[in-house]
């Protein structure tokens, strides 16, 4: 297997690179390809995400992950959050345009010519990043299937309700959400808010979800209460030719924690990973 990993790709949009990490077996077979995005609070390294690599490059799928160029992480240390000022200014268009970036970097690639099929492309995106690669799926036509695990069906309910609230923010110009594990005051500046409401047509999951006409997987666990089974139900009832995956006892990050020691993948982790890959190779 060849692994290629913290490539830094240059965005056309700002000045912060993309760490991205590359796997396939070079056999000058073209391979469909699997680009995987992590979700809020996440990176590309996150529990026990390396362990399901070599399940989708043994299946002869070009594999990729990323790190979302705001999400936190240094070139230096891409786990955790040593640039929580990169955090603060990060919002779904910026997520937007790095997955482009990406998408646009694999398929343009001399070194990747021929082993990459660039007419088969599979967005995978857990939690938020669910969502993200929901919205990309219906706006790119470069995109050939779209799945997500656990993922959210609508960004605007995460915002403060309260007007109060919003005009607090707006005063300070920040709020803050604490980590649980790392115990970090991460922030949210305005303008996180203030990107959503100007692109919010954009940004609305059900207009993308409802104009798909691509293959669509919907992997979500019955015991999440992170992003709630319901909101599952919610975007398979916005495309009815979706298919949607229901797994018993299964919790939001799919079993895995960070750190993951174990030497295996957990339980559910792993069978989300046989769904995703039997879905790609039969759609």
């Amino acid at each position: 297997m060849i692994a290629n990993k913290n490539i830094l790709i240059e965005s056309k949009h700002h000045k912060k690179p993309i760490l991205t990490d590359v796997f396939f077996n070079k056999n000058t077979l073209k391979k469909p390809i699997v680009i995987f995005c992590h979700g809020y609070k996440g990176y590309k390294d996150w529990g026990a995400w390396n362990l399901m690599v070599p399940e989708f490059v043994n299946n002869n799928l070009f594999f990729v992950k990323f790190n979302f160029s705001h999400n936190g992480g240094t070139v230096e240390n891409p786990i955790d959050f040593p640039d929580l000022e990169a955090f603060g200014h990060n919002n779904f268009i910026l997520e937007l345009n790095d997955l482009d970036t990406v998408i646009n970097w694999i398929i343009t690639n001399p070194d990747f010519k021929n082993e990459v099929d660039i007419k088969n492309i599979t967005l995978i995106g857990h939690s938020r990043g669910g969502g993200i690669v929901t919205l990309k799926a219906s706006e790119n036509n470069k995109i050939s299937k779209v799945i997500s695990w656990s993922g959210v069906s609508d960004f605007g309910t995460r915002f403060p309700k309260d007007e109060n609230i919003l005009q607090y923010w707006k005063k300070m110009g920040v709020s803050y959400i604490e980590n649980a594990r790392t115990k970090q005051q991460m922030p949210h500046y305005y303008q996180f808010y203030t990107s959503f409401k100007e692109n919010e047509e954009r940004l609305t999951i059900k207009n993308a979800v409802s104009k798909l006409t691509i293959p669509h997987l919907i992997i979500h666990g019955k015991d999440d209460v992170v992003v709630l089974p319901k909101e599952a139900e919610n975007l398979h009832s916005w495309n009815p030719k979706s298919k949607l995956i229901v797994i018993e006892n299964m919790n939001h990050p799919l079993g895995c924690t960070q750190p993951w020691k174990e030497p295996k993948m957990p339980i559910h982790l792993a069978e989300v990973v046989k769904y995703s890959i039997g879905f790609i190779q039969k759609n």
